[in-house]
């Protein structure tokens, strides 16, 4: 049975400039049984309720602005699978968490960076989860909770988001090496209570966890990990690290 996973994105020069997460997320991919699909809840879907991409061909977005300019050029053109889409929604709906397909939704950047860097041949049929970040990590847990059995019909399911996520206070000149403490001692802690399984101080972390406010100015980066959690059981840290000095770039699986 496939994993789930929480992948922290970074930024959308990912796609062209790996670092240390690159050879991680492949070596995972290879590690892993082929998908038969893939859902993806991004960071940068939000909505006000459960939606799913219906599109057959979905188009790359490059839903971001000032980036040089061979980014714009990357494309990622997985199929969509929309009969699964319907599926999907319909089990969602069937667990109280009512749910509705989109049938225009292209791929945004929490979706196809990282898949980029683990499946760069794009032929396994993909699709997108949104995220009603208004609603918070229980809520996110009860989805993934509702998904853990796609996971037996080989579906991979992954959270896209960010472990630390405060751009205003990120250092552009920083090394891999410069790691600003309050972001790695927020990191810490979510490690910690997730080895744990403290599923009600993980659902609490803006309460608890050391510099939540500062490392998570809003959650939406956050709650893909509540989603990979829910569809997952045991834990594991695949990879750890930071960029730009306070950065997360975290990749977790929960089996």
């Amino acid at each position: 049975m496939l994993p789930s996973l929480f992948i922290s994105h970074g930024s959308p020069m990912l796609a062209l400039e790996p670092g240390e997460s690159g050879p991680a997320l492949r070596a995972l991919a290879d590690a892993l049984p082929r998908p038969e699909a893939i859902l993806v809840v991004s960071a940068h879907w939000e909505s006000d309720r459960l939606l799913l991409t219906g599109n057959a061909h979905p188009e790359t977005w490059h839903d971001f602005h000032g980036f040089p300019a061979p980014l714009y050029a990357v494309q990622y053109p997985a199929p969509g699978a929309p009969e699964r889409a319907r599926n999907i929604a319909r089990l969602l709906t069937d667990a109280g968490l009512p749910a509705d397909v989109d049938p225009q939704r292209p791929f945004d950047h929490g979706a196809w960076v990282p898949l980029s860097l683990m499946y760069p041949a794009a032929d396994i049929p993909v699709l997108q989860l949104s995220l009603p970040s208004r609603l918070g990590p229980t809520y996110q847990t009860r989805v993934g909770r509702a998904l853990a059995d796609l996971r037996r019909q080989g579906i991979l399911l992954i959270g896209s988001g960010s472990i630390t996520h405060n751009l205003g206070e990120l250092d552009w000149r920083a090394g891999p090496e410069v790691v600003a403490p309050w972001a790695k001692a927020f990191r810490d802690w979510m490690v910690d209570r997730l080895e744990a399984n403290d599923e009600a101080a993980l659902h609490d972390y803006r309460r608890q966890a050391p510099d939540a406010i500062r490392n998570h100015p809003r959650d939406e980066h956050l709650l893909p990990l509540y989603f990979a959690r829910g569809a997952g059981e045991r834990f594991q840290s695949v990879h750890q690290g930071f960029t730009l000095g306070a950065l997360g770039m975290d990749i977790y699986r929960f089996d």
